[in-house]
Parts: C-alpha cells; sequence; structure tokens
C-alpha cells in the first residue's frame, strides 16, 4: 500500500517494479521507444486494457508494453495506420469518398472515389504513398482529445464527414473522445500509437476499383508478406458492398437510422431474402450439373454458418427435384486422447488430423460405389465415436452435401474423383463499416456469433470462447485460409444486421470478464464496439435464417 497517495507504484511484464506521480503517461514513465526486438511500442496493457502510450497511470497498475507482434499491439498498429491513411486523403482529396472496406489476403482493400466516379489511378496513389511516408519520417504526435459533443459534431458535419457524424446521431455522451494529428480528427475506436514515426512498414498496391493497403503480419511483424489476391471473395464482397450501396445501408450510422425509424423489420425482410436468393442460385448451378456433381463440399472457419447453409441449401435442392443427404465431417472425429496437440501442447481441434481420414476416406469410396455404409455419431461429451444402426447408401442421382471445417482440403475426401466435387466456401464478410476508415472485421463478426453460440449450447462462458479463440484463429490459418481459393463457389453468410441483434445478448456475457482476466483487453474492445449500435430484438429473425444456429429457436434440426 502506498503511503504518498501521489505516487503509484507501476510493475512491469518483467516484474520490474518503478515508482511514479500519479498521472504520468506511460510514455514518459516508460520513456523506451523500441522493443529489444527493434519493433516500435505502440501501446500497453495496464492492468489487461489495452491503451495508448499517452494513457495517464492513476493507480498501481501492472503495465507491458506492445508492439505490432503481440495481438493487442497489432490492433492499434493497425487500426493507427487506417488513421493515417485517412489523413492523407483528406489532406490531398478533400472531396473524394474513401473507405477501408474489408481484408484481401494480408492487406485490405480500399475503395476510393472522385467526381462521382470509382476508381483511383497510379499517379494519385504514388501521391497518397509519399505523403504517408513523409509523415512517417517527421514522426508527428498522435493525441486523444474529448471535446464536447456538440463540437465534435458541429466539427464532422463542417467537415462533411458523414459517416461520423451519422455515428453520433444516436450516442449523447457529454464528452467525445477523439484522435488528433496535425488538423485532421477522428473519432475514437480504440488507442492509437502515440506518434506516425511508429507506423513503418506498409505498402499501397493498385488494386482496381480501388487500392490495397499492405502491412506486415502479426505473426512476422518485420517484413511485408507477398500480396496474394483472392479474386473470388473479392467478388463476392464487391457484389454485396453493391447491394448495400443499392440499398442504401454500408455504415453502422444508416443501419442505426433504420432501427430507430423502425423500418427494421422489412430490411431484415431484405437481407433474409437476398440469402435465400444466392442459396437458389447454388442449388440450380448444382441441378444443372447434376449428371457431373455428386458432392456438395461445404467448408469454412468456426461460426460462418456452414451447418445452416447446408441444410437450406438441401432444402433448395429438394425444390429442384434432388434428394440430397448430409454428411457431417464432425461425427469422424478420432476419439478425444487421440485429438493432435499444438506447440503448447494442448488440443489442436482444428487440426485436419482431428478426423479418422482412414475411415472417412473409406466411406466416401464405398458410398461413391454405391455400397452401404454405417455412419458414426461422435459423442461430444463422451469423446468418442459411437454407432447407432444408422445405415446410408448413395442411390443414382442423389446428393451429398460433406459439411466441415476442412472441406476444401484435397486429404480429406481424396477418395473422391475430382470430376465429381463441388467445393463451397461460406464466409462472414460483413459489408457495414464503423466510418469510412474503420472496418468491421470478420473476424469479429464470427467471434461474436460464436460467443452467443457457446454460451447457449455448450454452457461456455464469454471467458472460456475468448480463452480458446486464439487457437482457432491460429489453427483456421493453418487449416482453412490456405485452401479457400480452391472453392469453386463462395457464399457470404453475414447478415447487415445481425450484430444490432446480437448485441444485447452477448453484452450481459462480456460484462463478467473482469480486469484480473487476461482476456479482459479483449472484452473491452468487443463491448467498445458494440456500443455503435442500437439494439434490435430476436424476434424479428426468421426461424430459418443463419443467425438462428447461434441465437436458438431455429426451425431446422441440430
Amino acid at each position: 500500500m502506498n503511503i504518498n497517495l501521489n505516487t503509484i507504484a507501476v510493475t512491469l511484464d518483467n516484474s520490474e517494479r518503478i515508482q511514479c506521480a500519479a498521472g504520468t503517461t506511460i510514455r514518459d514513465a516508460l520513456p523506451q521507444r523500441q522493443s529489444p526486438e527493434g519493433l516500435h511500442y505502440v501501446g500497453a496493457l495496464v492492468n489487461n486494457d489495452a491503451v495508448s502510450l499517452t494513457y495517464p497511470l492513476e493507480v498501481d497498475s501492472n503495465v507491458a508494453l506492445l508492439t505490432r507482434g503481440d495481438p493487442h499491439g497489432f490492433q492499434i498498429y493497425r487500426r493507427s495506420v487506417w488513421f493515417l491513411l485517412a489523413k492523407t486523403v483528406k489532406e490531398l482529396f478533400p472531396d473524394a469518398h474513401f473507405a477501408v472496406e474489408h481484408s484481401l489476403g494480408a492487406g485490405f482493400f480500399c475503395s476510393f472515389e472522385m467526381d462521382g466516379k470509382p476508381g483511383i489511378c497510379e499517379e494519385q496513389l504514388q501521391s497518397i504513398d509519399q505523403k504517408m511516408r513523409a509523415t512517417v519520417e517527421r514522426d508527428v504526435p498522435i493525441e486523444m482529445r474529448k471535446i464536447a459533443f456538440t463540437e465534435a459534431v458541429q466539427r464532422f458535419e463542417q467537415e462533411k464527414q458523414w459517416d461520423k457524424y451519422n455515428l453520433l446521431r444516436f450516442r449523447n455522451p457529454p464528452k467525445i473522445a477523439t484522435w488528433w494529428c496535425e488538423n485532421f480528427s477522428d473519432l475514437s475506436h480504440g488507442p492509437l500509437a502515440s506518434d506516425t514515426g511508429a507506423l513503418a512498414p506498409f505498402k499501397l498496391i493498385l488494386y482496381p476499383p480501388g487500392f490495397v493497403l499492405q502491412i506486415p503480419e502479426q505473426a512476422n511483424p518485420k517484413t511485408l508478406p507477398p500480396f496474394e489476391p483472392q479474386p473470388q471473395l473479392f467478388q463476392i464482397f464487391q457484389e454485396h458492398k453493391e447491394w448495400g450501396r443499392v440499398l442504401g445501408v454500408n455504415t453502422v450510422g444508416r443501419l442505426n437510422e433504420i432501427i430507430a425509424m423502425r423500418e427494421i423489420g422489412d430490411f431484415i425482410k431484405i437481407a433474409e431474402a437476398f440469402h435465400e436468393k444466392k442459396i437458389a442460385q447454388i442449388a440450380d448451378h448444382v441441378y444443372k450439373h447434376r449428371n457431373q456433381i455428386k458432392w456438395c463440399l461445404i467448408a469454412g472457419p468456426s461460426s460462418s454458418g456452414k451447418t445452416t447453409f447446408a441444410k437450406r441449401l438441401a432444402v433448395q435442392l429438394r425444390v429442384d427435384g434432388l434428394r440430397p443427404v448430409t454428411i457431417s465431417v464432425d461425427n469422424y472425429f478420432v476419439n478425444r486422447e487421440q485429438t493432435p496437440r499444438d506447440a503448447s501442447g494442448e488440443p489442436d481441434f482444428e487440426n485436419l488430423e482431428t478426423v479418422d481420414l482412414a475411415l472417412f476416406n473409406e466411406h466416401l469410396m464405398r458410398l461413391d460405389k454405391g455400397e452401404e455404409v454405417e455412419l458414426p455419431t461422435f459423442n461430444f461429451e463422451k469423446g468418442c465415436r459411437e454407432y447407432h444402426g444408422e445405415k446410408l447408401r448413395i442411390e443414382p442421382g442423389q446428393i451429398v452435401l460433406v459439411e466441415g471445417i476442412h472441406g476444401l482440403n484435397p486429404r480429406l475426401t481424396q477418395s473422391v474423383p475430382p470430376a465429381h466435387k463441388l467445393r463451397i466456401y461460406i464466409s462472414a464478410l460483413t459489408q457495414l463499416n464503423l466510418d469510412s476508415n474503420n472496418r468491421i472485421s470478420t473476424t469479429d463478426n464470427r467471434l461474436v456469433r460464436r460467443l452467443v453460440r457457446d454460451n447457449n449450447y455448450r454452457g461456455n462462458s464469454a471467458l472460456t470462447t475468448l480463452s480458446m479463440w486464439p487457437s482457432v484463429r491460429q489453427g483456421e490459418r493453418t487449416w482453412i485460409f490456405p485452401y479457400q481459393q480452391a472453392a469453386d463457389i463462395a457464399f457470404n453468410s453475414a447478415l447487415d444486421y445481425e450484430l444490432a441483434v446480437l448485441k444485447p445478448l452477448v453484452e450481459p456475457l462480456l460484462a463478467e470478464v473482469k480486469p484480473h482476466h487476461s482476456q479482459y483487453a479483449e472484452a473491452r474492445r468487443l463491448q467498445e464496439f458494440l456500443s455503435s449500435f442500437l439494439s434490435v430484438s430476436d424476434h424479428l429473425v426468421p426461424p430459418t435464417s443463419i443467425l438462428r444456429e447461434f441465437i436458438g429457436h431455429s426451425s431446422f434440426r441440430y
């Protein structure tokens, strides 16, 4: 206990302790700029909360400095580079419409429009690149300022930053947290780096009709990875983005307006009809090629909605006169004690070897020949496969839907002739932005879904799900994402209204994560992110919606 109430104790992550005056910023208390690995510090964890280096230390604190090689530091770095890009575009092209829209490979696709014409030329992109690098070289401070709500609204209105102005329409705190760099200001959506000198390296790549902002990956923070285009996912996202533009809904502020005007019911119907139309088109494609396609392989990362998609596709195939059957890869898991382990010795549930590949391929081969097999059922409570006499034989002309995260990995179905396969990849590519330079992460969308689902169906607390999520993400990068370009068809399972429905369901779960938990920073980040949304009652969600897979009361059986 401190005797001097104006002095606090700061314990670093290496157990070193220092004393400083209450109110001292992290940057002043710990003036080192770089880590031993030569990476700039971009923020810190203070009592498990992610903050900027300009954060004032007011109580006894445990402090861990963050670089872009740390999970929370990477989020700060990424958000800060978006801020720098937005500042540069605003200064060079004040009348342009610009947005950081979605991830693309190891970068982020950005749209750009001048005088009503979408697109950017090489010269314009070079001028943005050069000015960003010059700002990094000048090492300009980035400062947080809390300003009066009225001042913030007036400023964004005068600057015609309508995306930020609209985000404040349904909020009324007395003060608004904003970030400033020279004459550019932005709403705060989380901590930023304290200066622009920490924001290299990056690269801008022309990618019509816009460009890609590329930054290092967290796992390899010192170098830029090679850019790998993803044309199929890019096309799906652009289609969904265009759909949002047609409806006039591409920001959270506009969604909130629809909710406030009590028009959300109609919007939900339109969003669900869009899904149904796309699923029907995929079913029609299968029907058209029914003499060739025998196996529909449905893959995608955790909480992308694979199971409900498979069930809805089966309905549409029946509409076309086909008789689909479904096989869940999960029922072919090896017994729990045989589950592969990761580098830390923990069960690696994302690993392909969690599936009994020999048995699965034997069954596929026999089914492809018209033979009968007895299907297993995996008992998740006991952690083992069981057999209950469920037999399956594929009749001539039948379609088999194979659903599981590894569906696109060729090893999973190596016993089936490639010509008989249709590979479908499911992802949740939300097209909504918080504002022009702050996108909604596909990963965050899936994480919120999973938090609600795990609590509803597995009895998991938010703390448990957040603890598992880094391992899930690592497994996706290793076992799922490398195969997504092998897909013949991609389906976007995101629903533009869903986070408004999930918000009141997940917020009480996140509130149970406390400052003494190491997952507190992630829970706080998600709470802050969801605070931008107005809530919507889940009774408006149709019983066949993909969202019902996570919130419950689906008309499908799982």
